[in-house]
Protein backbone atom coordinates (compact mmCIF):
# COMPACT_ATOMS: atom_id res chain seq x y z
CA UNK A 1 0.00 0.00 0.00
CA UNK A 2 1.74 3.35 -1.19
CA UNK A 3 1.89 6.68 0.87
CA UNK A 4 -1.54 8.10 -0.82
CA UNK A 5 -3.80 4.64 0.07
CA UNK A 6 -2.05 4.64 3.55
CA UNK A 7 -3.25 8.12 4.47
CA UNK A 8 -6.75 7.13 2.68
CA UNK A 9 -7.21 4.18 5.11
CA UNK A 10 -6.24 6.25 7.82
CA UNK A 11 -8.57 8.90 6.61
CA UNK A 12 -11.22 5.92 6.43
CA UNK A 13 -10.60 4.66 9.92
CA UNK A 14 -10.94 8.44 11.59
CA UNK A 15 -14.41 8.59 9.86
CA UNK A 16 -15.19 5.30 11.41
CA UNK A 17 -14.73 6.83 14.71
CA UNK A 18 -16.57 9.35 14.20
CA UNK A 19 -19.73 7.83 12.82
CA UNK A 20 -20.05 4.67 15.73
CA UNK A 21 -18.90 7.57 18.94
CA UNK A 22 -22.20 10.04 17.07
CA UNK A 23 -25.17 8.75 18.27
CA UNK A 24 -26.21 7.01 21.51
CA UNK A 25 -24.99 3.15 20.56
CA UNK A 26 -25.20 1.82 23.43
CA UNK A 27 -29.31 2.72 23.31
CA UNK A 28 -29.11 1.00 19.64
CA UNK A 29 -27.71 -1.96 20.81
CA UNK A 30 -30.18 -2.70 23.24
CA UNK A 31 -31.92 -4.23 20.32
CA UNK A 32 -29.42 -6.83 19.37
CA UNK A 33 -28.38 -7.43 23.30
CA UNK A 34 -29.69 -10.68 22.68
CA UNK A 35 -27.38 -11.91 19.84
CA UNK A 36 -24.33 -11.66 22.12
CA UNK A 37 -25.52 -14.93 24.47
CA UNK A 38 -26.53 -17.07 21.36
CA UNK A 39 -22.80 -16.51 19.84
CA UNK A 40 -21.09 -17.56 23.16
CA UNK A 41 -23.22 -20.14 23.25
CA UNK A 42 -22.36 -21.68 19.78
CA UNK A 43 -18.97 -21.30 20.07
CA UNK A 44 -18.81 -22.78 23.56
CA UNK A 45 -16.85 -20.42 25.82
CA UNK A 46 -15.65 -22.75 29.12
CA UNK A 47 -14.15 -21.33 31.89
CA UNK A 48 -10.54 -19.93 31.39
CA UNK A 49 -11.02 -19.83 28.57
CA UNK A 50 -8.65 -16.75 27.08
CA UNK A 51 -11.90 -14.81 25.03
CA UNK A 52 -11.05 -11.98 22.85
CA UNK A 53 -13.79 -10.21 21.42
CA UNK A 54 -13.18 -7.96 18.28
CA UNK A 55 -15.19 -4.24 17.75
CA UNK A 56 -16.82 -5.18 20.82
CA UNK A 57 -18.81 -2.17 21.19
CA UNK A 58 -20.45 -2.55 24.79
CA UNK A 59 -19.71 -5.70 24.99
CA UNK A 60 -22.81 -7.68 23.87
CA UNK A 61 -20.59 -11.11 23.07
CA UNK A 62 -17.73 -9.97 25.98
CA UNK A 63 -19.92 -9.99 28.93
CA UNK A 64 -21.95 -13.18 27.92
CA UNK A 65 -18.23 -14.55 27.17
CA UNK A 66 -17.14 -13.18 30.91
CA UNK A 67 -20.32 -14.71 32.86
CA UNK A 68 -19.70 -18.24 31.30
CA UNK A 69 -16.08 -18.20 32.77
CA UNK A 70 -13.78 -16.79 30.16
CA UNK A 71 -11.03 -14.84 30.66
CA UNK A 72 -11.75 -11.59 28.68
CA UNK A 73 -10.64 -8.78 26.66
CA UNK A 74 -13.04 -6.42 24.72
CA UNK A 75 -11.13 -4.55 21.58
CA UNK A 76 -12.69 -1.73 19.95
CA UNK A 77 -11.59 1.15 17.52
CA UNK A 78 -13.85 3.20 19.54
CA UNK A 79 -12.77 3.96 23.44
CA UNK A 80 -16.21 6.29 23.55
CA UNK A 81 -17.64 2.57 23.83
CA UNK A 82 -16.17 1.60 27.05
CA UNK A 83 -18.05 3.65 29.35
CA UNK A 84 -21.24 2.16 28.95
CA UNK A 85 -19.20 -1.18 28.69
CA UNK A 86 -18.05 -0.88 31.71
CA UNK A 87 -21.11 0.28 33.10
CA UNK A 88 -22.48 -2.93 31.45
CA UNK A 89 -19.96 -5.35 32.94
CA UNK A 90 -20.43 -3.96 36.69
CA UNK A 91 -24.31 -4.16 36.53
CA UNK A 92 -23.74 -7.78 34.92
CA UNK A 93 -20.98 -8.91 37.28
CA UNK A 94 -18.51 -9.57 34.30
CA UNK A 95 -14.94 -9.26 34.36
CA UNK A 96 -13.89 -7.78 31.29
CA UNK A 97 -10.45 -5.69 30.28
CA UNK A 98 -10.74 -2.63 27.68
CA UNK A 99 -8.77 -2.22 25.08
CA UNK A 100 -8.55 0.46 22.03
CA UNK A 101 -7.76 -1.51 18.92
CA UNK A 102 -8.15 -1.74 15.17
CA UNK A 103 -9.22 -5.19 13.81
CA UNK A 104 -6.83 -5.32 10.82
CA UNK A 105 -3.76 -4.92 13.25
CA UNK A 106 -4.82 -6.39 16.20
CA UNK A 107 -2.11 -5.47 19.50
CA UNK A 108 -1.89 -8.49 20.38
CA UNK A 109 1.05 -11.85 19.67
CA UNK A 110 0.03 -14.68 17.45
CA UNK A 111 -2.17 -17.93 19.66
CA UNK A 112 -2.89 -15.49 22.10
CA UNK A 113 -6.43 -16.66 22.48
CA UNK A 114 -8.69 -19.68 22.76
CA UNK A 115 -11.59 -17.94 21.61
CA UNK A 116 -11.90 -14.71 19.10
CA UNK A 117 -15.57 -13.44 18.51
CA UNK A 118 -17.01 -10.41 16.80
CA UNK A 119 -21.27 -9.42 17.07
CA UNK A 120 -21.74 -7.31 14.26
CA UNK A 121 -17.98 -5.42 14.22
CA UNK A 122 -15.64 -6.66 12.54
CA UNK A 123 -17.57 -6.72 9.37
CA UNK A 124 -17.12 -3.01 9.55
CA UNK A 125 -13.53 -3.47 9.35
CA UNK A 126 -12.59 -2.01 5.71
CA UNK A 127 -10.18 -4.64 4.45
CA UNK A 128 -11.83 -8.16 4.66
CA UNK A 129 -9.27 -10.46 4.23
CA UNK A 130 -6.47 -8.52 6.58
CA UNK A 131 -9.11 -8.32 9.28
CA UNK A 132 -10.09 -12.21 8.81
CA UNK A 133 -6.20 -13.38 8.66
CA UNK A 134 -5.86 -11.10 12.23
CA UNK A 135 -8.62 -13.22 13.78
CA UNK A 136 -7.08 -16.64 12.80
CA UNK A 137 -3.41 -15.35 13.75
CA UNK A 138 -4.66 -14.47 17.35
CA UNK A 139 -6.34 -17.45 18.05
CA UNK A 140 -4.26 -20.70 18.96
CA UNK A 141 -3.93 -23.98 17.26
CA UNK A 142 -7.48 -25.81 17.90
CA UNK A 143 -8.96 -22.55 19.20
CA UNK A 144 -12.75 -21.12 18.23
CA UNK A 145 -14.10 -18.47 16.02
CA UNK A 146 -17.87 -17.11 16.78
CA UNK A 147 -19.32 -14.49 14.55
CA UNK A 148 -22.45 -12.97 13.79
CA UNK A 149 -22.89 -10.64 10.86
CA UNK A 150 -25.81 -9.18 8.99
CA UNK A 151 -27.24 -10.57 5.80
CA UNK A 152 -27.51 -8.53 2.87
CA UNK A 153 -31.00 -9.53 1.69
CA UNK A 154 -31.93 -8.91 5.49
CA UNK A 155 -34.51 -6.21 6.66
CA UNK A 156 -31.04 -4.69 8.48
CA UNK A 157 -29.10 -5.59 6.04
CA UNK A 158 -31.67 -3.40 3.57
CA UNK A 159 -31.46 -0.32 6.19
CA UNK A 160 -27.49 -0.51 5.36
CA UNK A 161 -27.88 -0.62 1.38
CA UNK A 162 -30.80 2.21 1.53
CA UNK A 163 -28.32 4.28 3.71
CA UNK A 164 -25.27 3.54 1.20
CA UNK A 165 -26.79 4.14 -2.20
CA UNK A 166 -27.58 7.68 -0.28
CA UNK A 167 -24.09 8.31 0.54
CA UNK A 168 -20.39 8.95 -1.71
CA UNK A 169 -18.99 6.08 -2.58
CA UNK A 170 -16.41 4.07 -0.43
CA UNK A 171 -12.84 3.84 -1.30
CA UNK A 172 -12.00 0.95 -3.51
CA UNK A 173 -10.33 -0.87 -0.70
CA UNK A 174 -12.98 -1.18 1.53
CA UNK A 175 -15.36 -3.94 0.88
CA UNK A 176 -19.25 -3.47 2.12
CA UNK A 177 -19.76 -5.02 5.38
CA UNK A 178 -22.73 -7.08 4.08
CA UNK A 179 -20.66 -9.08 2.29
CA UNK A 180 -19.67 -10.67 5.70
CA UNK A 181 -23.33 -11.96 5.44
CA UNK A 182 -22.91 -14.16 2.31
CA UNK A 183 -21.78 -17.66 3.37
CA UNK A 184 -19.46 -18.12 0.42
CA UNK A 185 -17.63 -14.69 1.29
CA UNK A 186 -17.02 -15.67 5.02
CA UNK A 187 -15.72 -18.90 3.40
CA UNK A 188 -13.17 -17.48 1.46
CA UNK A 189 -11.64 -15.05 3.32
CA UNK A 190 -10.77 -17.82 6.01
CA UNK A 191 -8.96 -20.12 3.35
CA UNK A 192 -5.53 -21.00 3.75
CA UNK A 193 -5.43 -19.23 7.81
CA UNK A 194 -5.99 -22.56 8.92
CA UNK A 195 -9.12 -21.78 10.18
CA UNK A 196 -12.45 -23.98 8.96
CA UNK A 197 -15.32 -21.90 9.19
CA UNK A 198 -19.58 -23.36 9.23
CA UNK A 199 -22.21 -20.85 8.09
CA UNK A 200 -25.78 -21.21 9.27
CA UNK A 201 -28.44 -18.14 8.88
CA UNK A 202 -30.50 -17.16 11.91
CA UNK A 203 -33.22 -14.58 12.96
CA UNK A 204 -33.68 -11.35 15.55
CA UNK A 205 -36.35 -10.04 16.04
CA UNK A 206 -35.97 -6.31 17.48
CA UNK A 207 -38.91 -5.86 19.80
CA UNK A 208 -38.79 -2.19 20.78
CA UNK A 209 -41.01 -1.34 24.00
CA UNK A 210 -42.60 1.69 22.51
CA UNK A 211 -44.40 2.48 19.17
CA UNK A 212 -43.14 1.74 15.57
CA UNK A 213 -43.23 5.16 14.83
CA UNK A 214 -41.51 6.17 17.78
CA UNK A 215 -38.77 3.32 16.84
CA UNK A 216 -38.37 4.72 13.69
CA UNK A 217 -37.50 8.38 15.22
CA UNK A 218 -35.00 7.06 17.98
CA UNK A 219 -32.78 4.96 15.21
CA UNK A 220 -33.08 8.31 12.79
CA UNK A 221 -31.87 10.21 15.24
CA UNK A 222 -29.69 7.82 17.79
CA UNK A 223 -27.95 4.83 15.45
CA UNK A 224 -24.29 6.44 14.44
CA UNK A 225 -24.40 5.58 11.10
CA UNK A 226 -27.60 7.70 10.06
CA UNK A 227 -26.86 10.52 12.42
CA UNK A 228 -23.49 10.63 10.60
CA UNK A 229 -25.29 10.64 7.09
CA UNK A 230 -27.56 13.62 8.46
CA UNK A 231 -24.83 15.40 9.43
CA UNK A 232 -22.69 15.28 5.83
CA UNK A 233 -25.89 15.49 3.50
CA UNK A 234 -28.31 18.03 5.33
CA UNK A 235 -26.01 21.38 4.35
CA UNK A 236 -26.41 20.35 0.65
CA UNK A 237 -30.11 19.25 0.69
CA UNK A 238 -29.48 15.91 0.53
CA UNK A 239 -30.64 14.75 3.54
CA UNK A 240 -34.30 14.81 3.07
CA UNK A 241 -34.80 12.21 0.43
CA UNK A 242 -32.18 9.78 2.05
CA UNK A 243 -34.81 9.93 4.96
CA UNK A 244 -37.96 9.37 3.35
CA UNK A 245 -36.32 6.20 2.02
CA UNK A 246 -34.92 5.25 5.39
CA UNK A 247 -37.93 5.19 7.13
CA UNK A 248 -39.91 2.14 5.54
CA UNK A 249 -36.90 0.03 5.66
CA UNK A 250 -36.57 0.82 9.51
CA UNK A 251 -39.80 0.32 9.95
CA UNK A 252 -39.76 -2.92 8.08
CA UNK A 253 -37.14 -4.34 10.23
CA UNK A 254 -38.99 -3.25 13.89
CA UNK A 255 -42.23 -5.34 12.43
CA UNK A 256 -40.33 -8.12 10.66
CA UNK A 257 -37.48 -10.45 11.87
CA UNK A 258 -33.94 -9.69 11.23
CA UNK A 259 -31.51 -12.19 9.95
CA UNK A 260 -27.83 -12.61 10.62
CA UNK A 261 -25.10 -14.89 9.58
CA UNK A 262 -23.56 -16.96 12.80
CA UNK A 263 -19.93 -18.27 11.77
CA UNK A 264 -18.26 -20.95 13.86
CA UNK A 265 -15.07 -21.94 13.49
CA UNK A 266 -11.53 -24.16 14.61
CA UNK A 267 -8.10 -23.45 13.93
CA UNK A 268 -6.65 -26.56 12.78
CA UNK A 269 -4.28 -27.84 15.77
CA UNK A 270 -0.30 -27.93 15.28
CA UNK A 271 0.78 -31.37 13.99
Amino acid sequence: MDTVQQDALVAFKDRARATWRSGDYDAVAEGIWPVGKRIVRRVGVEDGDRVLDVAAGTGNAAIRAALAGGRVTALDLTPEMFEAGRRRAAEAGADVEWVEGDAEDLPFPDSSFDVVLSTFGVMFAPRHAVAARELARVLRPGGRIGLATWTPDGTVGNVFRTLAAGMPAPPEFAGSPLAWGDPAHVVSLFAGTGVEVTCERDELAIDPDITVDEATEFYLTSFGPIVSARRMLEPDGGWEALEQRLRPVIQRFLREPASYLATIGRRASSG
